[in-house]
């Protein structure tokens, strides 16, 4: 199997611009989704105010929109950083599939990889509820606590210079090594590889998903340079100096708006 992962990382080059341009249309739609509701929520008029109830109210309609933001806005962020292995993935079927041997399509390690995404979608959606009740978080989805801000903000670097965040971003950063270690043959397999990988990139990101609840949970530019961190860190070198930095900007963000706050 481990010959197979290997060979089939030269043998997906030839298909590499399909499976990227399929990856790169879900990720547009999913940001295109995005703008589109960021555009009603700042219009906030009549027609769409039932999309957007106040913020001490959430019914079952408002819980569902905002658990499928929650979804839509971890493809958009996700997916770009998890496209190596999903290469690589791809690449061992398409072998397969030359020699006449059984075929697992993508999608169902995607599917499986966001399994686990959307139960912390679901994790995310409860947070922002109960935050918004509390009055923590604006009906615009940005904190109205320094206090609650700063602290994310220190916890969030601090994570970055852990053990845990550190095993969890090794095992994103190589997709060959993951497939190896991890690989189950058939489309359950498949299923269980992608809930595996997920579980380490949700380990690896889930407190930098938490700052979106400091700048907004829907600031694009905010949501943007998070996702763009977060494949700085899964695909250049020198991943450790790149957390560490990151880490440590962010903990003095955060002693900073807390100790602002203490002041004034």
């Amino acid at each position: 199997m481990e010959t197979d992962i290997y060979t089939a990382e030269s043998l997906i080059k030839k298909d590499r611009l399909i499976i990227y341009t399929g990856l790169v249309i879900i990720v547009a739609l999913a940001w295109a989704y995005m703008f589109h509701l960021d555009n009603e929520m700042r219009s906030m008029d009549m027609s769409i105010a039932h999309m957007m109830p106040s913020m001490q109210i959430w019914d079952f309609t408002k819980f569902l929109l905002m658990f499928v933001m929650w979804i839509v806005m971890m493809v958009a962020m996700m997916l770009p950083s998890a496209a190596p292995t999903a290469i690589i993935f791809a690449g061992v079927y398409k072998k397969r599939k030359k020699e006449d041997k059984p075929f697992v399509p993508l999608g169902i390690f995607l599917v499986g990889y966001f399994t686990i995404w959307t139960v912390f979608s679901l994790i995310a959606t409860v947070a922002q509820m109960l935050l918004q009740q509390a009055a923590l978080l604006s009906p615009m989805m940005v904190s109205t606590s320094s206090i609650l801000g700063g602290a994310i903000l220190l916890a969030a670097g601090l994570f970055q210079f852990t053990s845990l965040k550190h095993a969890c971003l090794n095992q994103c950063r190589n997709p060959i090594e993951f497939l190896s270690k991890e690989w189950r043959e058939g489309s359950a397999g498949a299923f269980i590889m992608g809930i595996k990988h997920g579980y380490f990139c949700v380990g690896c990101c889930w407190m930098l998903m938490a700052l979106l609840f400091v700048a907004g949970v829907m600031n694009l530019l905010w949501v943007a340079a998070i996702a763009l961190f977060v494949l700085v860190e899964k695909v250049l070198p020198y991943p450790i100096w790149t957390s560490r930095v990151g880490g440590i900007l962010l903990i003095l963000w955060g002693l900073w708006m807390l100790v602002r706050t203490s002041i004034f």
